[in-house]
């Protein structure tokens, strides 16, 4: 041991020969002389140690870089404390009276001195460990320990004209301040098996023997280095020594807190405490991580994959830079201080001291500061992993990961194909590669993690899926482990349910969502639609590039959205606006390339301007993950354009648009819906504005204007958007409201969708839009509501169901219980309908009739796991209550 050829210093033997030979009567003497030869030896262990801490400490001064050599520092005074010690035992044994029992006695350094990286001014901690020699009795033994360990710590601390050392502190050992000053072994294994706190197997992290029978000292260890690595497994674990710590802050002096360099915030003890807590979650099963020393483990949970290279490069250099700042402060009249001082000649002295010449007490400040916040961020995204509190709550052998383990862990935890998840965990572990050992941390964890989701087997899949696209690169695994809660949301994320994944898989750089909380919030239209002509734009004069890049961001659009809504960040009424404004935006980017294509046949300039107008669930903002795209074509001749010119443009525009949106490709497609065009099916794919002004005053039937309630343009030429809206206006809120015969009418086809569009063979009390009291009951309901009293009630006039429902209540047309019966109702329906699209990972409008898949869906929404029977139940109940009022409400 002891420092390197950086500072030119002796080792730890030599510091020990030195002071022990210093404390010798006679140079030769292998014992102090007692009586006056103790106090002579006492002045001179005093002497010969402050040779060599002065000795340290010019040499330390005058090194161009203290940060890089503070390591041998704090080793080469540690080495000295420890020679100290054993010089100071030597002084002790010559106290003692001739009829003194024999005993073996080890002092074991901790904290600091343990550890090997020791202040200038220090208490030194120590326990003290005894055992009798041969046949001689335990009792008298430990009199005999006793009586060195009172003398040893006299002869370092006791004052002289010498001067002292410094404190010996041993409120470390078994029952602190109130236990015995020596135990033996024995005693010292019995105490920490049955009365140990947390702390105190923190605090062992650092023993290492440092003097007396140094043999004893390595029993001890072997000894109770088992329980220190098993300590993690306790209950609350985690959140003991993270609330420990944050006692230790709590309890700072308010005036020494912002200025406290070891206990304050983004201070030494941050960075001791985030690594020593990694340690013993993670070292319990990883031996190379178990070492003394902070540095010297910082660099092992950075090598072994535990922590960020760039996190544990940042952490080592704030460490090394704020040691140097305390041995600085205490170096200048060595006193025991942690805090920086804030007089002005103060922070020059030291600013100046350590290579800050300009304004050396405002750089100091701002350096150390700025250190200070770094520490801050880098602890708190260690310290507080949710990956180490749920690692810790996991046996040995199930963070092992062993085969035996792992089989019988899948099983408990309910895998439906064990054999198939150990493929996947054999897969992701195998090999030594840095990916393969962060593989093996997060592993153990998520595996439970996946296990609380409906569907644990896919889960798994799909992360291996992922991680093979994603786990070479450079932030992915690091994202995993290090996010706040990254890993969790994608193990919760895969397990619900195949969208997602399935979405994860076409594009996996989107995982970067899982761990940025303001990147799962929804973005606005404008954003989206900037997003989408920024990537479409990147293909000009390739319409089929461009569709496939606005696809891919609405893709994108689709997996924050899910995310979002699974993980509990958004509401129904969010995810309805995001899904719609994903879209929108497709629809605006595709529109623009195919139209700049069809303007080149008519050099560049279109013969005719275009508007899309969203109709039905996309006009609501109210779009599901599997709604189509409802919409409107309508465009306007540009002057002198001749009518079939202009129509057979605009419908080259419209054709290409929808094929492009909806052709086969990488990316998942949009289908577009014009079958709320006047005369439906049998009607043009486009009209002009003119053509639908003709139409909607000649023939336009009730079920087109009851259909225009939802009507809103949202791509393409605004003049012409608003010109559309003053067109239909007159025909979705008539002065009067629809006759009598045009009810009847829309009642009349509410039956016929009821009995004829059903799929053949689906139950009308589980289908969740076309059944009974379900979405479409609602949506019909609330429309006639809008035709008919849309035209003295101004805040009807909107595409939104529950904004409608709601201005209906206000205006007294519906009886408050009937509003909330037919809101809830709605809510319960689109929610389910949304989450069994998440479940199933295609559209799907049919409660599922599977226990498991009903369970599935409604772990989703909110539900307890086991919950099938009690979705079903409360959808049955709700709607039932729902179509009492539709049957009061619309069929009168």
């Amino acid at each position: 041991g002891g420092p390197g050829p950086g500072l030119g210093l002796g080792g730890a033997a030599e510091m020990r020969a030195d002071l022990l030979r210093a404390v010798a009567a006679d140079p030769e003497a292998a014992e102090p002389v007692a009586g006056t030869g103790v106090a002579r030896a006492t002045d001179a262990l005093r002497v010969a140690y402050r040779t060599w801490l002065l000795g340290i400490a010019g040499r330390d001064l005058v090194h161009p870089d203290p940060a890089a050599v503070l390591p041998e520092v704090a080793r080469a005074l540690a080495d000295l404390a420890a020679a100290a010690l054993e010089a100071g035992l030597a002084i002790s044994r010559a106290e003692l009276p001739p009829d003194a029992a024999p005993c073996r006695i080890a002092v074991i350094g901790m904290g600091k001195c343990g550890g090997g990286e020791l202040n200038y001014v220090s208490d030194v901690d120590v326990v003290y460990v005894v055992e009798p020699v041969g046949e001689a009795d335990e009792q008298a033994a430990l009199e005999t320990g006793t009586r060195l360990a009172v003398g040893l710590a006299r002869a370092c601390s006791a004052p002289t004209a010498q001067g002292s050392l410094w404190p010996v502190d041993v409120a470390l050992r078994p029952e602190g301040r109130n236990g015995p000053l020596a135990r033996t072994l024995r005693s010292h294994l019995s105490y920490y098996e049955r009365w140990a706190a947390t702390w105190e197997f923190q605090a062992l992290l650092k023993a290492r023997p440092v003097a007396g029978d140094l043999a004893l000292g390595e029993e001890y260890l072997t000894a109770i280095r088992p329980l220190v690595w098993r300590v993690a497994e306790r209950e609350n674990f985690v959140e003991d020594v993270q609330a420990m710590r944050r006692r230790v802050e709590e309890h700072l002096p308010a005036k020494q807190a912002d200025r406290q360099l070891k206990l304050g915030a983004g201070g030494l003890r941050d960075v001791e405490f985030s690594v020593q807590l990694l340690q013993l979650v993670h070292g319990r099963v990883d031996s190379r991580l178990r070492t003394p020393n902070t540095l010297a483990a910082l660099e092992a949970l950075s090598t072994y994959g535990y922590v960020g290279r760039d996190d544990a490069a940042d952490l080592d250099r704030a460490y090394r830079a704020l040691r140097v700042l305390e041995h600085r402060i205490q170096l200048h009249r060595l006193s025991r201080s942690h805090v920086v001082p804030s007089a002005p000649a103060d922070l020059r002295r030291l600013g100046r001291s350590l290579g800050h010449h300009g304004d050396p007490a405002a750089e100091l400040e701002q350096a150390w500061r700025r250190r200070a916040r770094e520490v801050r961020r880098l602890h708190e995204k260690l310290f507080y992993r949710p990956l180490l509190a749920a690692a810790a709550r996991l046996t040995t052998d199930e963070v092992r990961l062993t085969p035996e383990a792992a089989r019988a862990r899948l099983a408990a935890l309910g895998y439906r194909d064990p054999a198939g998840a150990m493929r996947h965990l054999a897969a992701l572990t195998a090999g030594v590669s840095r990916r393969a050992a962060i593989q093996r941390q997060l592993l153990p964890v998520m595996l439970g993690w996946f296990a609380d989701g409906a569907d644990p087997d896919a889960g798994l899949l799909a992360f291996r899926r992922v991680s093979d696209e994603l786990g070479t690169t450079h932030w992915y695994l690091k994202m995993l482990r290090d996010s706040g809660g990254a890993a969790g949301r994608m193990a919760r994320v895969l397990s619900a349910g195949r969208l997602v994944a399935e979405l994860l898989e076409r594009g996996p750089e989107a995982v970067a969502l899982l761990g940025d909380d303001a990147g799962l919030r929804p973005r606005s239209r404008e954003a989206v639609v900037a997003a989408v002509r920024r990537a479409a734009d990147r293909h000009t004069g390739d319409p089929r590039g461009a569709a496939l890049a606005a696809r891919a961001v609405r893709r994108h659009e689709l997996v924050r959205t899910g995310i979002a809504d699974i993980v509990g960040l958004t509401g129904l009424d969010e995810v309805g606006r995001a899904l719609s404004d994903a879209a929108v935006a497709a629809l605006d980017g595709v529109v623009r390339a195919a139209g700049g294509v069809v303007a080149q046949r008519y050099g560049g300039r279109p013969p005719t301007r275009l508007l899309v107008v969203a109709m039905g669930r996309l006009g609501g903002d109210e779009l599901g993950y599997g709604s189509d795209a409802d919409v409107l074509f309508v465009h306007d001749p540009e002057p002198g354009v001749g009518e079939a010119e202009a129509q057979e443009a605009a419908l080259a525009v419209v054709s290409e648009l929808r094929r492009l949106l909806a052709g086969p490709g990488p990316e998942p497609p949009l289908e577009v819906d014009a079958n709320l065009r006047p005369e439906g099916r049998n009607g043009p794919l486009v009209r002009s504005l003119e053509s639908y002004a003709r139409y909607y005053a000649r023939w336009s039937s009730s079920w087109e204007a009851q259909a225009l309630t939802r009507a809103v343009p949202v791509v393409g030429d605004e003049d012409l958007a608003g010109r559309f809206v003053e067109l239909i206006d007159p025909v979705r809120w008539p002065r009067g409201g629809p006759g009598e015969a045009a009810v009847r009418e829309i009642r009349r086809i509410k039956a016929r969708v009821e009995s004829e569009r059903l799929p053949r063979g689906a139950d009308p009390l589980r289908h969740l839009k076309l059944g009974r009291g379900g979405l479409s009951d609602v949506e019909w309901t609330v429309q006639l509501l809008q035709l008919r009293h849309g035209y003295e009630v101004p805040e009807l006039r909107t595409p939104s169901t529950l904004g409608a429902l709601a201005a209906a209540g206000e205006a007294g047309l519906v009886a408050p219980s009937d509003a909330r019966v037919l809101a809830e109702a709605w809510r319960l329906a689109t929610r389910l309908r949304n989450a069994t699209v998440l479940w199933r990972g295609r559209a799907s409008d049919g409660l599922p009739t599977k226990a498991r898949d009903l369970d599935g869906v409604g772990r989703i929404v909110g539900y307890p796991p086991g919950s099938a029977a009690a979705v079903e139940e409360d959808y049955q109940r709700t709607t039932r209550r729902a179509r009492a009022v539709v049957e009061r409400l619309f069929y009168g």
